[in-house]
C-alpha cells in the first residue's frame, strides 16, 4: 500500500501543488509572526539590559517604564550619599525624557510614529554586570549648553553630521533647542527599535526639563568588582531619604521589558489571528482537492478493496498523501516565513517600530509550530475525504459508474443551522449588557455563525445559484444553462469552494462596516462636543510644551484656551487614565452635560467623574478618590458627575490637582475659542506663528482635527485589508484548483460537448461562468454575514466610542464586483486547458 500511495501521489503532484501552496501561505504567516515577535522580544530585552546600572535609585513606587508619566524626582544630594556607600564604584544622576524629537534637515520630525523621542543627560557609567553603557561612537560627548549628541541612526535619517547645527523640539518648558552636534553616541544594544536618542550635558538637561532644579529622574549606580546587585541594593537602601527607593538593575530591566512586551503583545495576537484565518481558508482548498481526487480515484480505491486492502489501509493511503503534502508545505512555508518576517519588519517600520538593526531571531518554537500547524491542518482537512474513500465497496469496482457515498446535505444543513443559532445566541448575549470575557463570547459567536454558514451553504446557495443561472440562461443561452447545471451538479463542492471566499469577504466587510462606523462616530463626537474653533495638538499624538499653550492665550482675538492633559495612574487601585483640564475655559470650548454637582467647584484637588464611573464604582458627590502616581497617593474629592462621552476619561481633575499628584508638566491638547467678531484668518495665523519651528505641534480647525482622529483608523483598516488579502488569494487558488480538477474529472463529457458542436470559445465561456457562479455565491454570503458581523462589532463597542452605525454600501458593492472579476480571472487557466483538450482523446478517456 505504501508503494501504491507513493505512485498515486507522484502521479497527481501537479494537482496537489495548489493545495500545498495554501499550506505554504498559512504556515509562512505563523512562522513569520513567531520569528518577528521573537526578534521584537530580543530587541527590547537587549535595550533594557543596556540602559540600567547595577542598581537604580528612583522615586518610591515608580516603575522603570513610568518615568515619562510623572514628575517626581530624586534630589541631587542623594547622588553624593550613594557614592559614599561601600561597594559603590560610581553613582551618576540621570535626566531622561520620552518626548524630545530631532528636526531633520528637511524640516520634518525624525521618527515620532509610535516610537518615543528619548533625551538623556550624558554619563559614561557602565550598564549592569559591566556591560558598556552610553558610548560615544564619533566625535565627543556634549559638555555645555548649545551642544548635543545623538545616535548614529537618527543622525543618518536626519541627514546630520558632526559639526552641524541641529534643531530639537521638547515637551519641557523650553519647547525648542538649537545646538551643535558634537558627537554620535549609542547604548550597547545599538538599535533603539525606531526611537531617537538625544544626549545633553546634565546642566542643560536639568534646565530644559526641570527648570534648572538640581534634581534627577533616577540615579545610575555601578558596583565595585566582587559586589553583586542584591547586596549593593541592600547597602544603598540604608542611606536613602523618604520618597526614594532602590532596585537592582536586573529588576528595573525586567520591569521595563515586560511592560513593553505586554503592551506590544497585541502584535503577535494580531498576526496569528490572520495566520489562523489563512489556514482555515486553506483547509477548504485541501478538503476540496482531496474530495475531488478521491472521487476521481474511486475505481482505483474500489479495486484495492477488491484485492484485499482493508478500510484502514485505504484511509491510511489517502492520509499518507495528505501528510506528504503537509510536510512539503510546512517546509517551504517555514522558509517563506523567514522572508515574510523581513516583510513584517519593513511594514511595522512604517509605523515607527524599526528593527532594521536587529537580526531575525529564528527560534525552535517557530520550527515546531510550522510543522505541527501545517501537518495537523492538512491531516484534519484530509480526514473526511480519506474516511469517505475507505467506505467504497469492493463490488463498486465492477461497475462502470462509481459513485462515492455522500452524507445527506439535509443533515449537514440542519447541524449548520443549529451552529448558526448558537453563534447568534452568543452574539446577542454580548449585546445585551456588559459581560465578563466579552471578547471570547464575541469570537465564539462569530466562529459559530461562520462554521454554521459553511455547513448550510449547499442548501442556502441553491437559490443564489439559480438566481444567477436565470440571468445566465437569458444572456448566454445554452452555454449559460450548462454553467448553471454544472454548478448545481455537486452543491457541496461548489459551496465549499465558495465558502473560502465567503470567509475572507465576510471579515473584510465586517471591518469595513466597523471602520466606517468608527469614522462617523469621530465626526459626530467632535461636532457635538467641541464648540471651540481650533485645536493645538501634537502631530503624532505626543505631548507638547505648556509654553505653547501659554503663548496661545496671548494671541489677539483669542477668547479662551483650555489646556488638557492625561496620563496613566492608579485610581482606587485600578490602572486607568486620569485627565486634567482648565476648569473655567473648559465650558467655553466644549459641551459637558453636568448631571450632579457643579463644575464651578472644580478647584485644586477635586475631580469630576462620568456617570458610568459613578455607576460602576459607586462614586457620589463628596466621596474621596485616591489617585496614585509614581508611588505617591493623593486623595481628591468628587464635586460633579457628568454624562459619559468617549471624549472624557472616567476621572478628571484640575491642572493644579494633576501637577500636585505628580502628573507630567506637558499638555496633550489646547482647545481655542475665538472672541466674537475676531477675524478667523488672523487668529489662526497668530497661533501658527507660535507653533512655527515646532513640527511636532500643529493648529487644526474642527474638520482638520476630525481628519487627524480618523487617520489611525484608516491606517489600521489598510493594514487589515492587506493581511486579509492573503485569505482572498487562497480562496482564489481554491476556485482555480476546483475548476482545474473539475475539468479533469469531466474530460470525457467535455469531449462529447465539443463533438456535438460546442466551440472552444463557448467552452471557455462555460468554465468562466461556472467560476463567476462560485465567486458570486461566496460574495453574496460573505457580504450578508459581514454586514451582520459589522453591526454586532459596532454595537459591542458603542460604549468605547463607536456609537454611530455606518454601512459603506459603495465599498461593499465594489467588493462584489471585484469578486466577479476574481471569478473571471480564476477561470483563465482551467478554461484554457479545457479548450485545448483533443476531442477524440477526451471522448476515449475512461
Amino acid at each position: 500500500m505504501l508503494r501504491a500511495s507513493w505512485k498515486s501521489l507522484w502521479a497527481r503532484k501537479i494537482r496537489l501543488l495548489l493545495s500545498t501552496f495554501a499550506i505554504v501561505l498559512g504556515v509562512a504567516f505563523v512562522a513569520g509572526s513567531l520569528v518577528f515577535t521573537a526578534t521584537l522580544d530580543r530587541a527590547f530585552t537587549s535595550i533594557m539590559n543596556g540602559t540600567v546600572g547595577d542598581v537604580m535609585v528612583r522615586p518610591a513606587g515608580q516603575k522603570a517604564n513610568e518615568a515619562f508619566a510623572q514628575t517626581r524626582t530624586v534630589p541631587a544630594s542623594v547622588v553624593d550619599q550613594v557614592r559614599r556607600v561601600p561597594g559603590v564604584a560610581r553613582a551618576e544622576g540621570d535626566v531622561s525624557s520620552y518626548s524630545t524629537f530631532v528636526v531633520g534637515r528637511n524640516g520634518k520630525i525624525v521618527g515620532g510614529q509610535g516610537a518615543p523621542g528619548i533625551a538623556v543627560s550624558y554619563h559614561d557609567a557602565p550598564a549592569g554586570h559591566g556591560t558598556p553603557g552610553l558610548t560615544v561612537r564619533e566625535g565627543r560627548a556634549p559638555q555645555r549648553s548649545g551642544e548635543i549628541a545623538m545616535d548614529p541612526a537618527t543622525a543618518k535619517r536626519a541627514d546630520y553630521r558632526v559639526g552641524d547645527t541641529v534643531n530639537v523640539v521638547t515637551s519641557g518648558r523650553t519647547p525648542r533647542l538649537s545646538a551643535r552636534l558634537v558627537g554620535l553616541a549609542s547604548y550597547s544594544a545599538g538599535s533603539l527599535v525606531g526611537a531617537s536618542l538625544v544626549v545633553l550635558d546634565p546642566a542643560t538637561a536639568q534646565q530644559t526639563y526641570f527648570a534648572g532644579r538640581d534634581v534627577f529622574t533616577d540615579v545610575w549606580v555601578t558596583a565595585e568588582p566582587g559586589h553583586d546587585q542584591a547586596a549593593l541594593r541592600k547597602a544603598v537602601a540604608q542611606v536613602l531619604p523618604p520618597g526614594t527607593e532602590v532596585v537592582t538593575g536586573d529588576q528595573a530591566a525586567d520591569e521595563a521589558s515586560d511592560d513593553i512586551k505586554d503592551a506590544l503583545s497585541f502584535i503577535s495576537t494580531f498576526l496569528l489571528i490572520f495566520a489562523g484565518v489563512a489556514l482555515v481558508v486553506g483547509s477548504f482548498l485541501i478538503v476540496n482537492t482531496f474530495s475531488i481526487l478521491v472521487a476521481q480515484r474511486s475505481r482505483e480505491l474500489a479495486l484495492l478493496r477488491a484485492l484485499g486492502a482493508s478500510r484502514r489501509q485505504v484511509t491510511r493511503s489517502v492520509l499518507f498523501e495528505a501528510v506528504a503534502v503537509g510536510l512539503v508545505g510546512s517546509t517551504v512555508g517555514l522558509g517563506l516565513g523567514f522572508v515574510l518576517a523581513l516583510g513584517i519588519k519593513a511594514l511595522f517600520a512604517q509605523f515607527g517600530l524599526d528593527l532594521s538593526g536587529t537580526p531575525l531571531e529564528f527560534t525552535p518554537r517557530a520550527v515546531v509550530a510550522a510543522y505541527v500547524v501545517g501537518m495537523l491542518v492538512t491531516g484534519l482537512a484530509a480526514y473526511l475525504p480519506a474516511r469517505r474513500a475507505s467506505r467504497v465497496a469492493p463490488v463498486a469496482a465492477l461497475r462502470d459508474d462509481v459513485a462515492m457515498p455522500e452524507a445527506t446535505v439535509t443533515r449537514r444543513a440542519l447541524g449548520g443551522g443549529l451552529m448558526v443559532l448558537a453563534g447568534v445566541g452568543a452574539l446577542l448575549w454580548v449585546l445585551t449588557g456588559d459581560r465578563t470575557r466579552e471578547t471570547y463570547w464575541l469570537g465564539a459567536g462569530l466562529l459559530g455563525v461562520i462554521l454554521g454558514a459553511v455547513l448550510m451553504s449547499p442548501v442556502v446557495g441553491r437559490p443564489v445559484i439559480r438566481g444567477i443561472g436565470l440571468a445566465y440562461r437569458r444572456t448566454f443561452g445554452a452555454v449559460g444553462t450548462l454553467a448553471e447545471q454544472n454548478s448545481l451538479r455537486n452543491p457541496r463542492r461548489t459551496a465549499a469552494t465558495a465558502s473560502a471566499l465567503m470567509i475572507g469577504l465576510a471579515l473584510v466587510v465586517m471591518m469595513s462596516v466597523f471602520g466606517a462606523s468608527a469614522t462617523r462616530s469621530v465626526d459626530v463626537l467632535i461636532a457635538k462636543n467641541f464648540t471651540g474653533d481650533y485645536v493645538v495638538s501634537g502631530t503624532f499624538g505626543t505631548p507638547f510644551s505648556p509654553t505653547v499653550t501659554d503663548q496661545a492665550r496671548g494671541v489677539p482675538g483669542v477668547e479662551a484656551v483650555a489646556r488638557t492633559r492625561f496620563t496613566q495612574a492608579q485610581i482606587d487601585g485600578d490602572r486607568t487614565g486620569i485627565g486634567a483640564v482648565d476648569p473655567k475655559p473648559l465650558t467655553q470650548v466644549a459641551r459637558i452635560d453636568v448631571q450632579q454637582g457643579s463644575l464651578d467647584r472644580l478647584v485644586g484637588k477635586t475631580v469630576f467623574v462620568t456617570d458610568k464611573a459613578a455607576k460602576d464604582k459607586g462614586y457620589r458627590l463628596g466621596d474621596q478618590v485616591r489617585i496614585t502616581l509614581g508611588g505617591v497617593t493623593t486623595p481628591m474629592r468628587v464635586v460633579a458627575v457628568v454624562k459619559s462621552t468617549p471624549a472624557l476619561l472616567d476621572v478628571t481633575t484640575t491642572i493644579a490637582g494633576y501637577e500636585a499628584a505628580g502628573g507630567p508638566h506637558q499638555d496633550n491638547y489646547a482647545f481655542v475659542a475665538r472672541a466674537p467678531g475676531a477675524d478667523e484668518a488672523q487668529v489662526r495665523a497668530g497661533l501658527e506663528r507660535i507653533t512655527a519651528g515646532i513640527p511636532t505641534v500643529a493648529v487644526k480647525d474642527q474638520d482638520e482635527f476630525a481628519a487627524e482622529q480618523r487617520r489611525p483608523i484608516d491606517q489600521m483598516l489598510t493594514l487589515i485589508y492587506a493581511l486579509l488579502g492573503l485569505a482572498v488569494v487562497i480562496a482564489v487558488l481554491g476556485i482555480v484548483n476546483t475548476l482545474a480538477l473539475s475539468v479533469i474529472e469531466r474530460t470525457r463529457e467535455i469531449g462529447l460537448l465539443r463533438a456535438v458542436g460546442l466551440s472552444r470559445r463557448q467552452l471557455r465561456r462555460m468554465v468562466r461562468l461556472e467560476s463567476v457562479v462560485i465567486a458570486m455565491l461566496g460574495a453574496v454570503l460573505g457580504v450578508v454575514i459581514g454586514i451582520g458581523f459589522g453591526i454586532v462589532l459596532q454595537r459591542s463597542q458603542s460604549g468605547a466610542g463607536v456609537a454611530e452605525l455606518a454601512i459603506p454600501w459603495g465599498r461593499i458593492w465594489l467588493f462584489v464586483l471585484l469578486a466577479a472579476a476574481v471569478g473571471v480571472l480564476a477561470a483563465w487557466w482551467p478554461a484554457r486547458r479545457a479548450a485545448r483538450l483533443d476531442v477524440l482523446r477526451a471522448i476515449a478517456t475512461d
